[in-house]
C-alpha cells in the first residue's frame, strides 16, 4: 500500500475545506505537491498561470467574485517573492486568500543556498495574520486549518512554507500527547451586532438630522434590502466606496455612483451639502472627500474592531455585521417627511447622467475612451461580472457603468497595482463559469501581463459553460494616469520617455493564440465591436484606439488643478492642442443645459460617423 505523504495530505486537507481550485505555477520547491496532484486526479484543479503574481491575481478575483477563500501556490525564492504584489492587493482590499510556499530542504536551510529566501521575514507583513513553516508531518492539519479559518475570519492573506523535503515525508497525524496540536475542519457563520445601547445613540443622530449622506463600502454587500430600506427611510442619498460599485444598483436614482477622486459630481455635491453622515462597511481612505470635519454628525458600522473609527471624528462607531446592524437600527429610525433633501439628491444623480451621455459625445482622434465604455453600459448583461485596470480605464468603469441587478465588478482598490485587471476575470471565470467577464484594461496593464495571461484563458475556456471573457483595451499609446497626474498636480509636462507606450496588435495576437478579437479605430465602429464580443464563443479582444487627450477630470476640479495643467501644455507638453482642446470641451458638458435621456446610449439618434459634431 502506498503511504501518504505529507504533500498528499495538504491536497486532502484542501478538499476537506471545498478548496476547487489552487491558482499555481510549477518550481521544483514544490515538486512534492506537484507529484501529489498527479496522484490526486488534478484535485483540487491546478489553474496554470504564466506568472506567480498572475496567479495571486486570479486568486484574488476569484476569491472577490466568490466569496471563497483563493489559494495560489508557488515554488520557493523566485516563485515565492512574485506572489507577493498579488497578495498585497488582497490584504489591502481584505480578501481571504492561502498561499502554499516552497522552501528549500530544512538540512539546506540557512546555508546560502541556492533559491533560498528567509519567507518567514519576507512573509511577515503580507501574511502577518497568520504565517508558519511545516518542519514535522505532525504540524499537519494544524497549519492548513489555521491558515484557512484565519484568512476566512480576518478577510486576510495567510501562508503556509512547506519546504521540498517535508513535502516528500510519510504523513503522521498529531497524536494524543504534550506538544501535539489536533485540530477539526470548518467554522460555523457569525454575525456580530452591537450593544443596544449604542445603537439607540446612533439612531439619535440618524433621526436629528436632515440631509443624511449613506457612504457604502463592500463591506455592506450582504445588506443590500437593508441599505435601500434605509436611505428611503431617512430620505438619503448614497454613495458608494469604488470596492462597493456592486452593492447597491446603480439604476437607484438616489445611488449618486463613486465617490472620490474617480467619482461622480452628485457624490461630491452629497457629502459637501449633507448634515449627517452614516458609513456602511467602508474604509474609504480619502477624507478630503468626506464632509467637512465639523460639517455632519456621524454615525460608522463595521464588522472589524481594528478598522472602526477610521476617516471622519465618527459620533457613534458600530462594531457590527452590516445587514445584521442595520436589521436592529432601522426600526428605531424615523421616517423623514420632507423630502426635499432627497429630490435634490435625485435631480443631481439625472443631471449627472446627462453630462456622462454629452462627454461620451464628445468627438475625439480617433476614438473617446469615454464612448467606448458608455456603449457597453446599455448592452452588459445581467449576469456580467467587470473588472477594472488601474490608470485612466477605473475612471471610465467608475462613472460610465450603471452595474444592476446581480451584476458583478471590482478592481484593486487599495494597492491600486497595475496588471490585475485580466487576471481577476479569469479568476471570476472560474468561480462563475456560466457568466460573462469583461475587463477594461488600458495599453500599459496590457502589455504589462495582460497580453499573455490570455494564453492562460486560451488554455481553459473550454472548460467554461459560458466561453465569454472580454478584454477591452484602451490603446492610447500612452500611461494616460500618470500623463494626468503629472499634468495636474505638479504641472509637469508629460515626459514622453517614461509615457509613450509602443503600439501593439491587441486583437491579432489574441487571433493567433486561437481567440478571436477586431481593432476598432473609428467611431462608427464600436457598437458593432461590443455586439460582435458579446456574441463570442471564445475569450475575445477588443483593441479600442482611444485619444490619450480626452482628461479624466475629477468631479471636484479646482481652479489650481486647470491651471496646472494649462501650465503643462504651455511649458512644452507634447499634445498642447488637443489637450486643450478636449479639456474645454469635456468639462463644458457640465453647464449645457438639456432633456434628461438617462438610459440612451451615446449612439442614439445621431449620426456615428461624426460624433458629438
Amino acid at each position: 500500500m502506498t503511504s501518504t505523504k505529507v504533500s498528499d495530505y495538504v491536497l486532502q486537507r484542501l478538499r476537506e475545506w471545498g478548496v476547487e481550485h489552487v491558482f499555481a505555477y510549477a518550481g521544483d520547491g514544490i515538486n512534492g505537491l506537484l507529484a501529489a496532484w498527479g496522484r490526486a486526479d488534478n484535485r483540487p484543479k491546478f489553474v496554470q498561470a504564466r506568472h506567480e503574481e498572475m496567479a495571486a491575481f486570479q486568486a484574488v478575483g476569484y476569491a472577490k467574485f466568490s466569496g471563497k477563500v483563493g489559494v495560489c501556490a508557488a515554488t520557493s525564492g523566485p516563485g515565492a517573492i512574485h506572489l507577493l504584489n498579488g497578495l498585497y492587493d488582497a490584504k489591502l482590499d481584505h480578501v481571504p486568500v492561502v498561499a502554499l510556499v516552497g522552501q528549500t530542504d530544512r538540512s539546506a536551510m540557512g546555508g546560502s543556498y541556492q533559491q533560498e529566501v528567509d519567507l518567514q521575514n519576507l512573509y511577515k507583513d503580507v501574511a502577518s495574520d497568520f504565517c508558519e513553516t511545516a518542519t514535522v508531518p505532525e504540524q499537519l492539519p494544524n497549519l492548513i486549518d489555521r491558515a484557512m479559518r484565519t484568512a476566512y475570519a480576518r478577510r486576510t492573506v495567510t501562508a503556509v512554507i512547506l519546504p521540498a523535503d517535508v513535502q516528500e515525508l510519510d504523513y503522521s497525524p498529531p497524536t494524543h500527547a504534550f506538544k501535539m496540536v489536533p485540530s477539526s475542519l470548518g467554522m460555523s457563520d457569525y454575525a456580530p451586532v452591537p450593544a443596544e445601547a449604542d445603537l439607540a445613540r446612533a439612531a439619535e443622530v440618524l433621526n436629528s438630522g436632515e440631509r443624511v449622506a449613506v457612504l457604502i463600502g463592500q463591506g455592506a454587500r450582504g445588506a443590500r434590502a437593508e441599505v435601500e430600506r434605509l436611505a428611503d427611510v431617512l430620505g438619503a442619498g448614497v454613495a458608494k466606496a469604488l470596492l462597493g460599485k456592486d452593492v447597491l444598483p446603480d439604476d437607484l436614482p438616489y445611488v449618486t455612483g463613486s465617490v472620490g477622486l474617480l467619482g461622480t459630481r452628485p457624490s461630491y455635491e452629497l457629502m459637501r451639502e449633507c448634515d449627517t453622515l452614516l458609513v456602511i462597511g467602508s474604509s474609504f481612505p480619502y477624507s478630503q472627500f468626506l464632509p467637512e470635519l465639523d460639517q455632519a454628525r456621524a454615525v460608522q458600522i463595521d464588522l472589524d474592531p481594528h478598522m472602526i473609527g477610521l476617516r471622519y471624528p465618527f459620533e457613534v462607531n458600530l462594531v457590527g455585521d452590516a445587514r445584521e446592524t442595520l436589521r436592529r437600527l432601522l426600526p428605531q429610525l424615523h421616517r423623514k417627511t420632507d423630502r426635499t433633501w432627497r429630490k435634490k439628491t435625485e435631480e443631481n444623480v439625472a443631471r449627472w447622467w446627462e453630462v456622462m451621455q454629452r462627454r461620451a459625445a464628445v468627438d475625439a482622434d480617433p476614438v473617446n475612451p469615454e464612448y467606448v465604455v458608455h456603449a457597453l453600459d446599455g448592452r452588459l448583461p445581467d449576469n456580467a461580472i467587470l473588472t477594472a485596470d488601474s490608470g485612466s480605464a477605473a475612471n471610465w468603469y467608475a462613472r460610465h457603468l450603471r452595474l444592476r441587478g446581480t451584476m458583478r465588478g471590482s478592481l484593486s482598490g487599495t494597492l491600486a497595482t497595475m496588471g490585475p485587471g485580466v487576471p481577476y476575470a479569469i479568476g471570476a471565470k472560474f468561480a462563475h463559469p456560466d457568466r460573462p467577464a469583461i475587463a477594461l484594461v488600458g495599453d500599459g496593464a496590457m502589455q504589462m501581463n495582460g497580453m499573455m495571461e490570455m494564453v492562460t484563458a486560451a488554455k481553459y475556456h473550454h472548460e467554461w459553460s459560458d466561453p465569454r471573457l472580454i478584454v477591452a483595451v484602451l490603446n492610447n499609446g500612452d500611461l494616460n494616469q500618470v500623463t494626468w497626474e503629472m499634468r495636474a498636480m505638479t504641472g509637469a509636462p508629460q515626459f514622453e520617455e517614461s509615457q509613450h507606450l509602443p503600439d501593439l496588435p491587441y486583437a491579432d495576437i489574441a487571433r493567433s493564440i486561437g481567440l478571436d478579437g477586431v481593432r476598432v479605430e473609428k467611431p462608427k465602429h464600436v457598437e458593432a465591436a461590443w455586439d460582435r464580443a458579446l456574441a463570442a464563443d471564445r475569450p475575445f479582444v477588443i483593441d479600442f484606439r482611444t485619444d490619450p487627450a480626452v482628461p479624466p477630470i475629477p468631479p471636484h476640479a479646482t481652479l489650481d488643478q486647470i491651471e496646472a495643467a494649462a501650465t503643462a501644455v504651455l511649458h512644452g507638453d507634447s499634445d498642447t492642442a488637443s489637450v486643450l482642446k478636449q479639456g474645454l470641451k469635456a468639462k463644458v458638458q457640465e453647464f449645457l443645459p438639456g432633456t434628461r435621456h438617462r438610459h440612451d446610449r451615446p449612439g442614439a439618434g445621431r449620426d456615428d460617423s461624426a460624433p458629438g459634431k
